[in-house]
C-alpha cells in the first residue's frame, strides 16, 4: 500500500489537496471461455479470502484471471491462464475490452479476452502449484449462466462484468469468432 499526496482543481473550489492510499495490482487478463458445441462457459470455482471476509463465503464463482508475468503480452497472459487454471487450451481468442476493476484504491487494469474451447477435456482441479493455486473448473450453460445476472447475492466483479458482455452480444460471438481466423 502506498501513501499519495495528490493535487487537483476542483473548480470554484480552487485547488485541492487529497491524501490517498493506493494498492499496486498491474495488469491482469480475464478470459470468458466458451464451448459454442456444447452452448456452455467454463468458469472456475476458487477462495477468496477478502470476500470471505467480506460476505462469510469465499468460495467464489469466476471466470479465468490472473495477472501478467514481467515482459508477458495480455494474449500470452490470457492463453497461459486458461490452461493453468481449466488445462484448456484456447482454439481462438479474442480480445473483448478493458476495465478498471476498482480504481478507488487499486491500479489494477484488465484486458477480457473470450476464448473459444473446447470444454470435452476439462480437468477436476487445477491450479499454477508454484503460486499454491487450486481451482475446480466446471462448465454451466450459457443460459444458466446469464440467470445469475439476476441472483441480487454479490458476484465476482470480473465474472459479472464478462456475462454482461456475453449478455449484450451473444447473437455476434459467432461472427467475431470467425473474424479472427
Amino acid at each position: 500500500l502506498e501513501g499519495w499526496r495528490v493535487s487537483l482543481d476542483a473548480g470554484r473550489r480552487g485547488r485541492i489537496v487529497q491524501n490517498r492510499e493506493v494498492l499496486r495490482g498491474g495488469a491482469c487478463v480475464a478470459v470468458l471461455a466458451i464451448d459454442l458445441v456444447r452452448d456452455e462457459l467454463v468458469l472456475i470455482r476458487q477462495f477468496r479470502l477478502p470476500a470471505h471476509l467480506a460476505t462469510g463465503s469465499g468460495d467464489l464463482v469466476e471466470v479465468v484471471a490472473g495477472r501478467l508475468e514481467p515482459g508477458e503480452d495480455a494474449e500470452a497472459a490470457a492463453r497461459r491462464e486458461l490452461m493453468e487454471e481449466t488445462g484448456l487450451k484456447a482454439i481462438r481468442l479474442v480480445r473483448l475490452l478493458a476495465f478498471l476493476p476498482t480504481p478507488g484504491i487499486v491500479d489494477e487494469h484488465a484486458a477480457l479476452f473470450l476464448a473459444l474451447v473446447d470444454s470435452g477435456g476439462l480437468v477436476d482441479e487445477a491450479g499454477a502449484a508454484e503460486e499454491l493455486e487450486h481451482t475446480r473448473p466446471f462448465t454451466v450453460g450459457v443460459d444458466a449462466a446469464l440467470s445469475a445476472l439476476d441472483d441480487p447475492r454479490p458476484l465476482n466483479g470480473y465474472l459479472t462484468i464478462a456475462l454482461q458482455w456475453l449478455a449484450l452480444n451473444r447473437s455476434k460471438i459467432k461472427h467475431l469468432l470467425e473474424a479472427t481466423r
